[in-house]
């Protein structure tokens, strides 16, 4: 099976309905992330194969869950986005959505700003900073992670982001017990979604928190 089959097998299992042209833009990416990663070692994930279910499908799998209601602009901080994930295919996948990577080493950042002009992500915006430091113009309607930190960090570091209504949604892979055990009183788990990605045998999991009224 070729990477193009691979990544299209799996979008079908996922039960996704990509816009027009997604596809190429996403093998675009994978192509850019494994050139760049030669040199500037993005990811510990070597080979395009790899790449497609441990990157691509899996950012992909969470897709589902940044859906918003109305035409209402959704805005979106990925945290860490380290390569752009899951921020750039999640950009990809739903141009809708407005999409602002945040990573406080420049190359990274440097290569999230080579992926957005290359693949022509209007929707996208990067950012090099920590993230305590950040001060935009506007909060987040959701903040999401894939391997940022653990979930106590994750929303101390980031809740003066958030928009009063917003939540977060943390990408992780076994169930985080003692984690969530750990949470600070002002947030709670709402929902939890075991994520099913196909090419990946390993266990991953969509933690949805939001703040206590």
């Amino acid at each position: 099976m070729t990477v193009e089959q691979q990544l299209t097998a799996g979008i079908v299992a996922l039960g996704l309905a990509l816009p027009e042209g997604a596809e190429a833009k996403l093998l675009a990416y994978l192509a850019l992330l494994e050139k760049w990663n030669r040199v500037h070692n993005l990811t510990a994930v070597r080979g395009a194969e790899r790449m497609v279910s441990h990157h691509l499908l899996d950012s992909l799998a969470a897709v589902p869950f940044f859906q918003g209601g109305g035409s209402d602009l959704i805005r979106v901080l990925d945290v860490g986005s380290g390569g752009g994930l899951p921020g750039i295919p999640l950009a990809i996948a739903r141009p809708e959505l407005q999409v602002t990577l945040i990573d406080s080493v420049a190359k990274k950042t440097a290569f999230l700003l080579q992926a957005k002009a290359e693949l022509g992500l209007n929707n996208v915006n990067v950012v090099t900073g920590r993230v305590e430091d950040f001060r935009p113009g506007t909060r987040f309607d959701v903040i999401t992670s894939r391997a940022f930190s653990d979930l106590k960090e994750f929303v101390t570091l980031t809740r003066h982001l958030l928009e009063p209504a917003g939540h977060w949604l943390a990408m992780k892979g076994l169930m985080p017990h003692e984690e969530i055990a750990y949470m600070p009183s002002w947030v709670k788990v709402s929902a939890n979604h075991a994520l099913v990605v196909p090419g990946l045998e390993a266990s991953r999991h969509l933690i949805v928190l939001e703040p206590v009224e």
